[in-house]
């Protein structure tokens, strides 16, 4: 049980939020043959809606058999699409093993740069996007789980083979992760663009060693500080640092269960002046975070010193 609450409460959300649509809602409770059906009602109602179109290769991606169909609304979703964002997408690894995924990533690069400039390292920020996506892998699974413990007060047994899973690929992305930046250097934001610059940072987050973390917590600070890094991710990085080692943590952005099953932050130092640290590194206000993060009241009055 321990174990479970530890994996789980530092999992990250890759669901994209906002108004939900029934199929959203159906995908959230683990209904993806009713959700696709949902979207595709959608879809025929209105075929220029391309988030609903996404969401709906990305629910038959998941299925892992009607890859087909998943790549037929794909395309159409994309477009209009410039961004990185698909090349990254855990929801679509099962598409990844085709060769028509090739296409797919030379399109959206090709288009990325027409729209933003060239990216200096662009084979570079190909394989650091494969590694989010990898390193994601099976997010929606233990989403599930997450949502049955909540439920239930219980482990789902299916929990457990994919949680193991989930460890076996964050060490493989490690060594995968460490070759690269041997070969090519620590990513930035002006070598590969901000998405792929963030492939380190939640490999070294979800690494199981604490001396991985702080290996490199200096050089995720410093990219933080020259705006060529996630400052968000530095944050997790550094306060999951501390959580592991029972300290109170600084930006508040490591969660936990509490006895109603419900999350909550972890202890964090004088509270009263967490949000001028955050803003300090370009944060928003813890409150405002942990409302959208967990749906989570923060009444903690701020000050300044």
């Amino acid at each position: 049980m321990k174990n479970f609450l530890y994996i789980i409460s530092f999992l990250s959300i890759s669901f994209i939020y906002g108004q939900k649509s029934q199929g959203d809602m159906l995908r959230k409770e683990g209904e993806i043959d009713d959700a696709i059906k949902a979207y595709k009602i959608d879809f025929v109602s209105n075929p220029t809606n391309s988030k609903n179109t996404y969401n709906l290769a990305c629910a038959l991606a998941l299925t892992y058999i009607k890859k087909d169909s998943a790549y037929y609304y794909l395309n159409i979703a994309l477009e209009n699409d410039y961004s990185l964002w698909a090349l990254a997408d855990n929801d679509l690894i099962s598409l990844t093993d085709d060769l028509r995924w090739k296409d797919i990533e030379k399109q959206q690069l090709n288009k990325y740069q027409e729209k933003n400039g060239k990216i200096k390292h662009p084979k570079y920020a190909i394989q650091l996007l494969q590694l989010i996506m990898k390193d994601q892998a099976l997010d929606y699974q233990m989403d599930l789980a997450k949502t049955y413990f909540m439920k239930n007060g219980n482990v789902p047994h299916w929990y457990y083979p994919i949680a193991q899973t989930k460890q076996d690929i964050a060490a493989n992305n490690f060594k995968k992760m460490d070759s690269l930046i041997m070969h090519y250097g620590w990513p930035t934001y002006s070598t590969v663009g901000k998405l792929a610059a963030d492939a380190p940072l939640l490999i070294i987050n979800h690494h199981e060693s604490d001396a991985i973390r702080i290996k490199y917590l200096d050089k995720i600070k410093n990219a933080c500080i020259t705006s060529e890094g996630s400052c968000m991710e530095y944050a997790k990085i550094q306060d999951r640092i501390l959580v592991n080692n029972n300290q109170p943590q600084i930006y508040g952005m490591q969660f936990r269960y509490n006895d109603q099953r419900v999350l909550e932050p972890f202890p964090i130092e004088n509270p009263e002046f967490v949000d001028q640290r955050r803003l300090k590194i370009g944060l928003e206000p813890l409150k405002d975070y942990l409302k959208r993060k967990i749906n989570y009241d923060w009444n903690v009055i701020q000050q300044e010193k």
